[in-house]
């Protein structure tokens, strides 16, 4: 049976690069795109289904899931890719609109679109989570004076990204006795629109942790907050 695969924000950047690395896999990895038509192209590009979804449209997420119910009637892996953030500053310059804005997608888009596919991540034999963090929701790593974090003010972003952390450990947590795994990726600094392409990754070398994570073998783990390089401190 053919592993079918949701990401969010997959028309372009790391989780375009995500969908295509898992389409390579022979999984049916279905590009969710806030833009319909960016995400048929990318779709098209890539020989994948997609699905218009908008992880801060209710009602549209309900209908992406009822879609994916229709087409396939289960879900196997959810990648929560999608993200948006704005440029660094003071906390005390930071407006509170813009923080509402930041966590409307980072943080309740995740808790609405979980909630929505779940049910259909508990029709898998072994569905899979993925939440797409950043090492800078890491309070150690913020914390470490050594660190080149330590610098780094964006309070809407890192608070946004910690406060996922969190959510991926509620959920891992309420799902410890299933075969849902529940874990958090930090692809790391990669090369995207996001930082207007001043990253030093590649979106190729940004998803292959991401990936390694939707495709845990049963003995894998759940609750942990991982990069390429090996576990982060929460």
């Amino acid at each position: 049976m053919v592993a079918v695969a949701l990401v969010t924000g997959a028309n372009k950047g790391i989780g375009l690069e995500v969908a295509r690395q898992l389409g390579a896999r022979g999984i049916t990895a279905i590009i969710g795109a806030r833009d319909e038509e960016r995400g048929r192209a990318a779709a098209e590009l890539l020989g994948l289904p997609c699905v218009r979804l908008d992880v801060t449209d209710a009602a549209g997420i309900r209908a992406a899931a009822t879609w994916i119910e229709q087409e396939y009637g289960r879900l196997d892996i959810l990648v929560n890719n999608a993200g948006i953030t704005f440029a660094d500053g003071p906390p005390s310059q930071t407006s509170v609109e813009q923080a509402r804005q930041v966590y409307e997608t980072n943080v309740f888009g995740v808790m609405e679109v979980t909630n929505a596919l779940l049910p259909l991540l508990r029709r898998s034999s072994a569905g899979r989570i993925v939440n797409v963090s950043s090492e800078r929701g890491s309070l150690g790593r913020t914390l470490d004076r050594s660190h080149p974090l330590w610098p780094m003010l964006n309070l809407a972003y890192c608070s946004s990204k910690a406060a996922l952390n969190m959510i991926t450990v509620s959920y891992a947590k309420e799902l410890w006795d299933t075969p849902i795994k529940v874990n958090t990726v930090d692809p790391g600094w990669v090369k995207t629109d996001i930082n207007h392409n001043e990253g030093i990754k590649t979106p190729e070398e940004g998803a292959a942790p991401i990936v390694a994570m939707a495709l845990l073998e049963a003995d894998g783990p759940t609750a942990t907050f991982v990069q390429h390089e090996g576990p982060l401190p929460w």
